[in-house]
């Protein structure tokens, strides 16, 4: 039993850390990589190809699945000179991108470097994504107009 909660919260990891990878711009992942001490070297075992892939929707989020349309992804594999293996899908056409998190991926997996994988390359994409977001909110928030309502008097 151990062994299958050992697995789902691994599981649950990587799929959070490939998130990370994934939604974090090409240049912020550039950013950090030269921050990785002993960088590996790793050979393709697929180079990075761009795709199509269906995006299905639902409608109101609960109804009925349809197919919204296709988008464009980057997928790659490589292998680590360790025997490690990564893999990457990201959205658009940045063979860069998907090859450096394919091997964030591969280094993530190794257990004695993921820690420092997780503070040096993971926590400050989190942190870039959240101020991101934060630059947002105050931009439209700078633009919020309330609307109220006056009573008339009598």
């Amino acid at each position: 039993m151990d062994e299958i909660l050992q697995h789902d919260d691994d599981l649950r990891q990587r799929q959070e850390w490939m998130a990370v990878l994934a939604t974090a711009s090409a240049d912020a992942i550039e950013s950090v990589w030269e921050a990785i001490p002993d960088r590996p070297a790793w050979t393709h075992l697929r180079a990075p190809e761009t795709g199509m892939v269906m995006v299905q929707a639902q409608a109101g989020g609960t109804g009925q699945p349809f197919n919204m349309g296709e988008m464009t992804v980057t997928r790659c594999v490589v292998r680590l000179g360790d025997g490690g293996t990564g893999h990457a899908y990201v959205a658009g056409r940045d063979a860069r991108h998907a090859e450096l998190a394919a091997v964030v991926d591969a280094l993530m997996q190794i257990p004695e470097r993921r820690q420092e994988m997780r503070r040096i390359v993971i926590e400050p994409l989190v942190a870039m994504r959240t101020e991101a977001r934060a630059r947002v909110a105050r931009r439209t928030a700078a633009t919020k107009v309330d609307f109220f309502t006056m009573v008339r008097g009598d």
